[in-house]
């Protein structure tokens, strides 16, 4: 779909009342459609109406009648909250599967409200900066519903790539046990090496990279939900979805390691790249090209520089499989190989040694024996239990 401005150097001429600077007054009665967007629009049947209401939005702004816009996103709105300003005159309303989009104006204005579940974009154009900024208030002021805060829950971020948006930032609220009451999963090594890590503050930060390799279903994910509640005091945890797109796409990277303002009092940031093995191994370099390159330039070269991140990997990967330059002294934060409980150590955790083999047991193992599963079968990918991944 393409927009065109019906007369793109069109301007309203000021009123003998009116300075130019003023919006032109509305004539009374009705408004029409096509004199309050004027763009003509060249549609196929891959468009849906709330496309071409986004589109209609631009008329003005395009045409420089209100060419000032500000907007806003919202994670959870308010129940019941339309988002409309005050005075607001519908022109344009779209109901589709997944989302939903209104166009509605105001003396000087214009707004676009795209909803789609909990979540909204507000977007306000106008004829002054000032009276963008004004309704834009008027509409989403107090419009967010907080959660209410619980001692086990952390807010953790998730980034991912939206065909709409662009990279684009949400939040939800993640249940995560205290490592006391987690540490019992670890084998002694392990807690042990975790046990520094849970207590450290931003004062500790030497590396910048978090490495924490080993089998599948020995723990790692509930580790670093751990760890997010651990440190939520100085340091906000986001957990990219699409890690394979972050380093092959210079402005996805660029918008979260620059674009973010991490270092507002001091705050620290850690990215979680989860089952990133093709990443870090050894062929890295000749297989993913400059993505490598940037991981390490994030953690300690000029890319990081002057911004508090850090990076937090899991991966299946044995160590000697993995990149010299990943694993290579003072790079790491904390560098974790996270294996399966010794024999005794699974003994103790399940209250018996049925289906406990001489090597011990995963995690998701010892859920499985719990619930009467066979240690045999393979470790579920979504278990009840959401603890042990």
């Amino acid at each position: 779909m393409s927009v065109t401005p019906e007369n793109p150097r069109r301007q309203v001429p000021p009123t003998p009342r009116s300075r130019p600077s003023e919006p032109a007054e509305r004539p009374a009665g009705p408004v029409d459609p096509h004199r309050a967007l004027p763009v003509h629009l060249r549609l196929d049947d891959s468009d849906s109406p709330s496309d071409v209401v986004d589109a209609l939005f631009l008329g003005r702004f395009i045409s420089g009648e209100q060419p000032f816009a500000r907007g806003a996103s919202l994670d959870r709105v308010k129940s019941g909250l339309t988002l409309l300003p005050p005075d607001a005159v519908v022109l344009r309303q779209a109901r589709d599967k997944d989302r939903s989009a209104v166009l509605a104006e105001g003396d000087g204005w214009t707004v676009l409200i795209s909803r789609w579940s909990r979540g909204a974009d507000v977007t306000v154009a106008a004829v002054t900066d000032e009276l963008a900024e004004s309704v834009l208030r008027s509409a989403v002021d107090d419009a967010e519903d907080e959660p209410e805060p619980q001692p086990e829950a952390v807010t953790m971020g998730f980034w991912y790539v939206s065909p709409r948006r662009g990279p684009y930032r949400t939040t939800r609220q993640i249940s995560a046990a205290t490592w006391e009451e987690l540490r019992g999963n670890y084998t002694a090594p392990v807690a042990d090496a975790m046990d520094g890590l849970m207590k450290m503050t931003a004062d500790d930060v030497t590396g910048r990279l978090l490495l924490l390799h080993g089998p599948p279903g020995t723990g790692k994910t509930s580790a670093l939900r751990t760890l997010a509640r651990s440190w939520r005091e100085w340091c906000q945890v986001d957990c990219v979805l699409d890690p394979e797109r972050l380093f092959n796409d210079v402005g996805y990277l660029m918008d979260i390691a620059i674009g973010e303002d991490d270092a507002a009092g001091g705050r620290w940031r850690l990215l979680l790249l989860e089952d990133c093995d093709e990443l870090i191994r050894g062929q890295a370099k000749h297989e993913t090209g400059q993505a490598l390159s940037r991981l390490l330039n994030l953690t300690d070269g000029l890319l990081g520089q002057g911004r508090n991140v850090l990076v937090g990997i899991t991966t299946n990967e044995d160590l000697e499989r993995l990149h010299p330059a990943v694993v290579r002294p003072g790079r790491c934060l904390a560098r974790i190989e996270v294996g399966p409980l010794t024999r005794p150590e699974a003994v103790a955790w399940l209250g018996t040694g049925d289906g406990i083999g001489r090597e011990g047991a995963t995690l998701a193992e010892l859920y499985a024996l719990r619930r009467g599963a066979s240690a045999a079968l393979p470790a579920p990918s979504q278990p009840a239990d959401g603890l042990y991944l």
